[in-house]
């Protein structure tokens, strides 16, 4: 494909999708599953005019979906609810920990024991299909900071940290390949890519956003109401905690997603500390209002606010490019059996079984439970932990067998999620429930 049909490709997919956002509210299919049907169409499975190797454009691939994750981590950090309490966070927190774990170990199985790979390329493999994406969930995630369904939170929140918490069986996967480093009796791998990368990641994140609530707000409060360009300093923002957590070898995904969350929380928690002293409201009180608060009561300007919109549109274009070259990759000889298999292994046993061992001592529904281990919607961050090991030296024949079960898992689950995701949206709302205070 040329670059000029290229670009009529992409513009006449972004006018559509302009001109048609209230009727594809309406369909019961979520605009991924439009992007993937157009990358078919026009990649090698149907038409054939384009296709893309990932192979070959695996460097690239791997900044596209670095980017697109970065900044989805950071729209879902800020839409985190205030304050922050153990109440609320401990499901996510078990989610994209113990579920994490079992969710890697049952998939390394089932590749070890029915695909007939190493096991090192086992638990590589769990590693990049166990993560729940936060690019292409977000029917299933929080709608905007003021936004207290329990589901939607808990799904968020995992999305946003279990992207970190995949990145040490990534590196445990690429050890026992002989590609990393894991020291004697794994020590090296224990210390540093567990322990050291996820504390100092979280650190590093906390720290940085609540420094940039503090200023942000010191600036606005000087005399002649300092302006700041608050898409900036998110950009900012992203690129600091990142860059940072890079350098020091702590999790860059995890950095970005507290980043934000601690920006959040501190700027709404200054605006609570400035109200009258005798009739201070809560934060969370604070949060609702400020969604609804009229043109007469405005709430103050926030960095986290103002660069909300800005991130979730440049989100929907990267869900849009990125799905769309999912699509052109595929041939229909991709479709295997033991491609297949593995997702269906992925959604309908590893998914639900995870779920339900990291939940079992909560205090979480039943009902949440099933919509939780359901909803486990794989995507953007399957493909860059898969572009990051073959950047690492992972093997040709290896590497191209990762592909294309990872290619198929993330096509099956934009279809099946992709279709499934409104109408039980629907039959849940019943059975919802409003954050723990």
């Amino acid at each position: 494909m040329t670059s000029a049909l290229w670009f009529l490709l992409v513009g006449g997919l972004l006018l559509a999708r302009g001109l048609t956002a209230s009727i594809l509210k309406r369909l019961p299919v979520t605009p991924a599953i439009i992007y993937l049907a157009v990358g078919l169409l026009v990649g090698p499975t149907v038409l054939n005019v384009f296709h893309f190797n990932p192979l070959k454009e695996s460097a690239l691939l791997e900044v596209l979906t670095e980017v697109a994750l970065l900044i989805s981590l950071f729209s879902a950090g800020i839409k985190m609810p205030v304050p922050v309490s153990l109440a609320r966070w401990r499901p996510p927190i078990l989610l994209a920990t113990v579920s994490m774990a079992v969710s890697v170990g049952l998939v390394a199985a089932f590749a070890w024991y029915v695909l007939g790979l190493p096991l090192g390329a086992g638990i590589l493999l769990g590693a990049i299909l166990a993560p729940t994406d936060p690019v292409l969930a977000t029917d299933v995630q929080i709608r905007h900071p003021g936004d207290r369904d329990q589901l939607r939170f808990t799904l968020t929140c995992e999305a946003g940290m279990n992207d970190g918490s995949a990145f040490p069986f990534v590196m445990l996967g690429l050890g026992l390949l002989g590609l990393h480093e894991l020291g004697e009796f794994s020590l090296h791998w224990v210390l540093v890519d567990v322990l050291w990368a996820t504390l100092a990641g979280i650190a590093i994140g906390v720290v940085s956003g609540a420094a940039l609530g503090h200023l942000g707000w010191k600036l606005r409060s000087v005399p002649n109401e300092h302006t700041l360009m608050d898409d900036f300093l998110g950009l900012g923002l992203i690129g600091v905690v990142y860059g940072l957590s890079v350098l020091v070898g702590a999790w860059g995904f995890l950095a970005v997603f507290f980043a934000a969350v601690a920006l959040r929380q501190t700027e709404l928690k200054l605006a609570a500390a400035g109200q009258n002293s005798q009739d201070r409201p809560q934060a969370g009180r604070l949060e609702l209002e400020a969604e609804n608060a009229c043109p007469d009561n405005e709430p103050p300007p926030t960095v986290s606010g103002g660069s909300l919109v800005f991130k979730e549109h440049l989100e929907r274009l990267s869900e849009l490019m990125l799905v769309l070259l999912i699509g052109g990759t595929l041939f229909l000889d991709s479709w295997s059996w033991r491609a297949v298999g593995l997702a269906f292994f992925l959604f309908m046993v590893a998914r639900p079984v995870s779920v339900m061992a990291s939940l079992l001592l909560t205090r979480t529904s039943w009902p949440m439970r099933g919509m939780v281990g359901w909803f486990g919607v794989r995507g953007i961050g399957s493909l860059y932990y898969l572009m990051y090991a073959i950047q690492h030296g992972l093997p040709e024949d290896l590497a191209m067998e990762l592909i294309q079960l990872t290619l198929i898992a993330v096509s099956l689950s934009i279809l099946v999620h992709g279709t499934s995701v409104k109408p039980l949206m629907s039959r849940f709302w019943g059975y919802r429930k409003p954050l723990p205070k």
